[in-house]
This record gives structure tokens, sequence and C-alpha cells, in this order.
């Protein structure tokens, strides 16, 4: 009996040290960036050592993907499980972009909506996924392939308009727009001086999903070149 209760506290043990180190290393990323944070800052300010850290992550590559998969796996299931209602409507297509673009954009800005302190501290660190250095994060952005594979498929069936080449800007711009949305709300707060509140969340998504709509389904371009 007392080994079992031996091992069940080396457990636990274990366990709070892991999420100790995922917690430091999710704030240290999101204030100062992947590339700028060491391990040794990490292991310092979660109290651990180094070899915790290897024994649980293997590396800081791991550590960093550890960190992205808490947040980036719920999310991800979440657009999916949108997208396949949205694909379960009768003839899904423009009608219904809003719809689409809400299954993409949503689930992101809505993580921690109910605690907007850690919000802006998860959103800061998934606004860094495109602006870090490349190799620092491959093993994330490998979280995103099934998105990647399915959305743009359902953009192109809503937009028959746009062409590959085109749409696939708009979409660029589209992950960018929500980027910029989830890492920075806080300076639309200050210039718009507190009518424009990023901690409102659904209206956040409604202003956004609007606007992106409107882009995409703007006329193809492809008229205009010469």
């Amino acid at each position: 009996m007392a080994h079992d209760g031996t091992a069940m506290t080396g457990t636990k043990v274990g366990t709070d040290t892991r999420a100790r180190i995922l917690d430091t290393a999710e704030r240290l990323f999101a204030e100062t960036g992947l590339a700028a944070t060491s391990l040794r800052q990490i292991t310092t300010a979660a109290g651990v050592n180094l070899a915790a850290v290897h024994y649980h992550f293997g590396s800081k590559d791991g550590l960093v993907q550890a960190v992205y998969e808490r947040h980036i796996a719920p999310v991800n299931r979440e657009r999916l499980r949108l997208l396949d209602l949205y694909e379960a409507t009768p003839s899904p297509g423009a009608a219904q972009l809003e719809q689409l673009v809400e299954a993409l954009v949503g689930p992101v800005l809505r993580l921690k909506k109910d605690d907007p302190v850690a919000a802006r501290s998860v959103r800061c660190l998934i606004g860094r996924i495109y602006c870090e250095p490349g190799d620092q994060m491959k093993s994330v952005l490998c979280q995103f392939d099934e998105i990647r594979e399915r959305f743009p498929a359902a953009f192109s069936r809503a937009l028959p308009h746009l062409s590959r080449t085109e749409l696939l800007w708009r979409v660029h711009f589209m992950i960018g727009a929500t980027l910029h949305t989830t890492g920075a709300g806080q300076l639309l707060e200050q210039v718009s001086e507190g009518p424009c509140d990023p901690n409102n969340t659904e209206e956040t998504v409604r202003q956004l999903v609007h606007f992106l709509c409107a882009g995409l389904r703007s006329a193809s371009t492809a008229a205009e070149e010469v």
C-alpha cells in the first residue's frame, strides 16, 4: 500500500512539474518570443532544473510544440467540428460564407474568453506563430495540416469565381487579419479610447467575420490584369 502511495505521489509531482514548465514557458514565449526565450530563463522562472525539461519534453523544440499543442489541438478540433456542420448543410456555398469563415476564425478568438488576462497571453502566443523564425515553428505548423487541407477546399467550393491563386491570396490575408486581431487587440482599444473592446469576444468575432466575408466575396481581380 505504501509503495502504491509513493508511486501515486511521484506521478503527481511529475505531472505538476510538467504543468509548471508549460505554464512558465507559455508566459515567457508570449511576453518575449520563442527565439528570445532561453531554456535557462524558463527553468529559473519555473523553479526546476534543465534535466526536468529534457525529461518531459526532450528539447526546446519539444517544449514549444507541447506549449502550442495544448491550445491548438482543441481549437482545431472545434474548427473541424464546425466545418463538418457547414458541409452538412444543403448546398454549402457563398450564401453560408459567414458560417465557414466563423468556423475558421471563431475558435481561436474564443480561446480563454472567460478569462481576459489569460486570453491576452494565449492570443499573443498564437499571434507569434507566423512571425517567429521558420525552423522554430516547423513542428507547430504541422499541427495545422488537416486545417490547411480542408478549409481551402471548402473556400474554393464557396467562392467559385476565384482562381486558386487568387483564393490563396485571400486566405493568406484572412489568416493575417485574424492573427493581428488575435495578438494586437490592445492597440485597437488604445486607438479607439474605449469603444472598441477586444475583450468583447463575440463582437470581435462578428466584426472580423463581416470584414473578411466582404473581402472574400469581392469580384475577381483577374479581369483587371493586363
